[in-house]
């Protein structure tokens, strides 16, 4: 690996190919924060493709893209000389030693949830209004749901058990089972619908958050296997010169299968 004087250079060359292309790439040179966005949200999702699938060269080079695009936006920063890339490794070197007092203070700690608890109070102490105000409005629905709860579990508010949670699972399937008559072909109130749905939904995800599994890591897999087959499917239907539109359900189902077997 490399040494930190190593890293240190290849940071600064960083650095000035960013200066340099500011000043003579016309496309870098027009970008703002705002059109770089979207491309960093982007690389964000590119990167979490890369985690899941176990890609370890596809994850350095996203790391690469990401990181090209935090030293982009320390320069448009010094460019209104509102913050350069010193304020921003300094600001957050800052706050992770103010909310590690375990490591560079003298408090004690006996457990990772201590810990947990304590960067919530800390973030508080920091001026905070609510717990909940540092959970972007922008998050996925999922992810949300999942940082919520995680959130409210640092200042105490949790269920005791896990088993607790899942009978609120449970209870909840019933009560959208009873309510909505799911079993008969029926119309319903999809309004009110979605919004006990909405509840199944928060309830599993806690419940995966009890037994350390991400939900949405967990979901992309299952997307991720799921296009496998679909795909597979569509290949042997072309092999055999069908059409899927064509096919009965039971005709799909033997490719379906022999997916699965493959895997």
């Amino acid at each position: 690996m490399n040494t930190r004087a190593e890293q240190l250079k290849a940071f600064d060359r960083l650095l000035t190919i960013m200066d340099e292309l500011r000043e003579q790439c016309p496309w870098d040179r027009k970008q703002t924060m705002e059109s770089l966005r979207y491309l960093t949200i982007e690389e964000t999702y590119e990167l979490s493709d890369a985690i899941l699938e176990n890609n370890l060269q596809e994850v350095k080079k996203e790391l690469g893209d990401l990181m090209l695009h935090m030293v982009f936006y320390s320069k448009i920063g010094s460019e209104t000389e509102d913050f350069d890339i010193a304020d921003v490794l300094n600001g957050v070197c800052e706050k992770l030693i103010q909310r590690h007092p375990h490591i560079y203070g003298d408090v004690k700690v006996e457990s990772e949830e201590d810990i947990k608890r304590n960067w919530e109070q800390l973030k508080l102490k920091e001026g905070n209004r609510s717990v909940l105000a540092g959970v972007p409005k922008s998050l996925p629905a999922m992810v949300k749901a999942f940082r919520i709860q995680e959130k409210v579990r640092g200042v105490g508010f949790d269920w005791e058990d896990k088993s607790q949670v899942w009978e609120k699972v449970e209870e909840e399937l019933q009560e959208f089972k009873e309510e909505f008559n799911v079993e008969a072909n029926t119309s319903i109130d999809h309004a009110k619908a979605e919004k006990e749905f909405g509840d199944i939904l928060f309830a599993l995800i806690n419940y995966a958050r009890f037994i350390d599994i991400e939900p949405e890591a967990a979901l992309e897999r299952t997307n991720k296997k799921f296009i496998q087959r679909f795909t597979y499917l569509e290949e042997q239907a072309q092999k055999n010169g069908k059409k899927l539109a064509d096919m009965t359900l039971a005709e799909m189902d033997v490719f379906w299968e022999e997916a699965k077997k493959m895997e």
